[in-house]
């Protein structure tokens, strides 16, 4: 095997692929308030690349209403919030695929590298569905499918075993601390999009500026140590 060879690229979904994120936030915004809890935009970033459960957790913490409830009534809220979610999801179009990240997959692809989707919303397939995208990755791997969620590796492990992919020569791409904490820990390459996400291998403010050829060329940097 070369040294430089890239066996897989892992994409996840919410912030990278499109940004579903305000979604979720408005979603849990309508949840928190029939708590009587008030959550902002500057809260929600605790929740990014959080699971379901756990970003619950986080805002009846913030509410102080963390004892409040059993695990069902918690699980109930939690289905709630999804019901929310999924009637914002309504309003996706192929059009809110973020900027570059098409031609990013195109050039990919015509290397011959396999591309999965690590995401730990439950709602993913819907989600490329609306996108018009379903059938492009050659893997899934929602939460459906993993126990721990990020910043475990298991997601972005589980990623690179169904693509038969090591991930020391593989690539992930997060918008999420804790995505990137769940990529440096499965030892992949992992590319950050956004700011503060200091332990990104390679970083870029926005998804246009996701080239190929520079994240190849990182790639290679980082390889060679």
């Amino acid at each position: 095997m070369k040294k430089h060879h890239i066996d897989a690229v892992v994409f996840d979904l919410d912030g990278v692929i499109t940004d579903t994120a305000h979604y979720h936030f408005l979603a849990w915004k309508q949840l928190a308030e029939e708590l009587g809890i008030t959550i902002d935009e500057v809260f929600n970033e605790r929740l990014k690349g959080v699971s379901r459960m756990d970003s619950l957790e986080l805002i009846l913490q913030f509410g102080n209403r963390q004892n409040d409830f059993t695990l069902a009534e918690k699980e109930k809220m939690a289905e709630k919030k999804n019901l929310h979610y999924c009637e914002f999801l309504k309003e996706l179009t192929p059009s809110d695929v973020l900027p570059g990240i098409l031609v990013l997959i195109k050039n990919i692809k015509a290397e011959g590298v396999p591309i999965a989707l690590a995401s730990v919303s439950k709602n993913a397939s819907a989600v490329l569905k609306a996108l018009q995208l379903e059938g492009t990755f050659d893997s899934i791997v929602d939460a459906a499918k993993v126990k721990k969620s990020k910043p475990d590796p298991e997601i972005f492990l589980t990623a690179c075993s169904q693509l038969g992919a090591d991930p020391k020569q593989s690539i992930g791409i997060e918008d999420a601390a804790a995505g990137i904490d769940s990529i440096k820990a499965s030892e992949m390459f992992a590319v950050g999009v956004g700011n503060a996400l200091h332990k990104a291998d390679y970083q870029v403010a926005a998804t246009d500026l996701l080239q190929w050829d520079m994240i190849k060329d990182r790639y290679k940097k980082w390889i060679e140590g």
